[in-house]
């Protein structure tokens, strides 16, 4: 799909053409950019709701800036479809997440206009500051660094982190505050409340703007400190006004908006006017997500990423299926802790920002006072669980695999090393498609099975996953960690009566002579359908659900080394350090001899593509897997 000849977007390949028009031409421009992502997400499904907001913030500054030259950092990359499609890659956008085409992220080894890899929140005004500090060293004085933060991205603590350092770093850096008032689901906390009041109150923006038109009026009466008088007269109304000092210049930035990020010519004069004032600057725009659909303007958390929908109404469009489907095993998160949490009071749920995404969002509208939302703040979210489980309260802790890397420490230092009681659920554990690399949770089972005092356990089933959470909050558990994948589970009958599970014993699912196949979690499903074609080749397979990796059933070990010469592992995590070198590391302790192989994700990150196009290429789909026993059976 390409822009349609004639327009002005049909003429532009990079931002040099971009810097050819006029600035009067910006607004057919954006909305040209607009109509033409709305045309291929219909078709070819991405993140949809940031990209629309975002469109003039990105003509804006290839606009007014000297790109590739001048720094662009996006935070949260799904912001920044505009941003790839005004650099060389418009005729690959209708490629986008999918297999061997452009990432929905920036990726630095994909353009040199993708300063910095982004996938994860909150990394972007580091990243720019290390980049504006590097560019002092080396004596460049006229490179610009620009950080485009947003969808609720601010909220995490590493934003803050960053802001306290670059404020007094004196460093040419620029940070655009994308401000939409959430995430995926609605903003939340006091840093939303603050910049809600500085967007909305009525008052200091109407007596700005009068200063401002003053000072107009009477610069040459002023003279050249009429800039520095309108920074101290614009401090004193906000905090005066707003009853509060301005945030982010009590960090040392010159903090200027808010103003309309949908306004393209205003943000274009803007960022040429800012590249005269030296040091950290923050720009404050507010925009409207999913602009320029109606619908996603009005069901912003629905829109985030909707699938395909119909082009003229913005209507998603449904799959149609006959059969009767198992439910996402995200679905049966969110209806067991329900169930768990009217057995047990002492249940809360706590998600960093993803009530929806984890569907937690169902215990928050049924016990509203028992689910926290605590913002794009994971490492928060893990001591925040740690503080309600010293005073006996079950924290049932929803991250996504992914995102729980980044609060590694706090699982070691304020979780398992006291010993208390938090319930991980992982969400999205294992590959998880068109998001690619940095979503993909791969890592999950080998950095947990490291920690002391952590059970690691994972459901190959949605029946599994209600006994496991049911397991993890009966007295004296512990840590305890349950990852499941994104996506349907395999058990359209799957609400059974609660079942105790046994802590690190698993089962044995089926007997045979000349293959072991020890598996753990969702990937079990692939075995057992492996299992049945080899059955029809004459090679009869034991299988063995392991159910927990840490502690590991030695018992169903040893019943497959005394058994069989030859086993296969079988995970949708990292093969480094994960189930199979479990196996491997059993196998030396007890002296076993036999050949093993391992199926997983390699010592290599994983680009994008549908679960069955990744699956394929890791080598543990059920083809995959009927090839490994052929193999090792020769």
């Amino acid at each position: 799909m390409t822009p349609i000849q004639g327009t002005l977007l049909a003429g532009i390949k990079n931002p040099n053409d971009l810097r050819k028009l006029t600035e009067g031409q910006l607004p057919q421009l954006c909305e040209e950019i607009r109509d033409f992502i709305l045309d291929v997400m219909s078709e070819n499904p991405g993140h949809l709701g940031a990209s629309l907001g975002a469109v003039e913030i990105a003509v804006a500054l290839h606009f007014a800036y000297n790109t590739p030259e001048d720094k662009l950092i996006w935070d949260v990359g799904h912001q920044a479809y505009a941003h790839k499609i005004l650099t060389e890659r418009k005729d690959l956008f209708h490629t986008n997440r999918t297999y061997k085409g452009i990432s929905g992220f920036p990726k630095m080894s994909e353009s040199k206009y993708d300063s910095f890899g982004v996938g994860h929140s909150s990394t972007s005004i580091s990243a720019a500051l290390g980049m504006a500090m590097a560019a002092q060293m080396n004596g460049i004085t006229d490179r610009k660094h620009i950080a485009i933060i947003g969808d609720g991205s601010m909220t995490g603590g590493m934003a803050m982190e960053a802001l306290n350092n670059a404020g007094v770093s004196r460093s040419n850096l620029l940070v655009v505050l994308n401000d939409n008032g959430i995430s995926i689901d609605r903003g939340v906390g006091a840093l939303k409340d603050y910049l809600t009041d500085m967007a909305t109150s009525r008052a200091y923006n109407k007596m700005k703007n009068f200063v401002w038109k003053v000072l107009g009026k009477v610069t040459v009466n002023i003279g050249p400190n009429h800039q520095r008088i309108a920074q101290q007269i614009d401090r004193a109304i906000k905090g005066s006004i707003l009853r509060r000092s301005n945030l982010f210049e009590s960090y040392g930035f010159r903090y200027f908006g808010p103003v309309d990020g949908n306004d393209v010519r205003r943000l274009a004069d803007l960022f040429h006017d800012l590249q005269r004032i030296p040091g950290p600057k923050l720009l404050h725009v507010v925009t409207k997500k999913g602009k320029g659909l109606k619908l996603a303007e009005t069901d912003q958390t629905k829109y985030h990423a909707p699938g395909t929908f119909d082009r003229k109404t913005g209507e998603i469009i449904e799959k149609e299926c006959t059969e009767k489907l198992a439910p996402k095993y995200q679905t049966v998160f969110g209806r067991t802790i329900i169930e768990l949490a009217e057995m047990n009071e002492k249940i809360v749920g706590i998600t960093p920002a993803m009530p929806t995404g984890c569907s937690l969002n169902l215990m928050m509208e049924k016990m509203p006072e028992r689910v926290f939302d605590v913002g794009i703040a994971e490492q928060h979210a893990v001591t925040f669980s740690a503080g309600l489980a010293t005073q006996g309260m079950l924290p049932f802790c929803n991250i996504y695999s992914t995102f729980m890397q980044r609060a590694y420490d706090q699982v070691v230092h304020d979780v398992a090393l006291q010993n208390l009681p938090v319930v991980f659920c992982l969400d999205r554990g294992g590959l998880v498609g068109e998001d690619g690399a940095t979503h993909h949770g791969a890592f999950d089972l080998a950095y947990f099975r490291t920690v002391p005092n952590m059970i690691v356990s994972a459901p190959m089933n949605e029946q599994e996953l209600r006994n496991l959470m049911f397991t993890a909050q009966q007295e004296g558990m512990g840590a305890f960690s349950i990852r499941y994948p994104r996506g349907r589970g395999v058990m359209p009958e799957w609400k059974t009566p609660f079942e105790k599970l046994e802590i690190g014993k698993g089962r044995k699912l089926k007997t045979g002579k000349e293959v072991a196949i020890i598996s753990i979690g969702h990937v079990g499903n692939f075995v057992t359908e492996a299992a049945e074609k080899l059955s029809k080749e004459n090679i009869e397979i034991s299988h063995y659900d392991m159910r927990f990796l840490k502690p590991i059933d030695e018992e169903l070990l040893h019943d497959a080394f005394k058994n069989h010469n030859k086993i296969i592992c079988v995970e949708d995590g990292t093969i480094v350090g994960g189930l199979g070198s479990a196996v491997l590391e059993f196998m030396a302790d007890h002296n076993y001899k036999a050949e093993v192989k391992r199926l997983g994700i390699p010592d290599k990150f994983i680009e994008h593509g549908s679960l069955e196009e990744l699956h394929k290429e890791c080598g543990f789909d059920v083809d995959g897997i009927i090839r490994c026993a052929n193999s090792i059976m020769c």
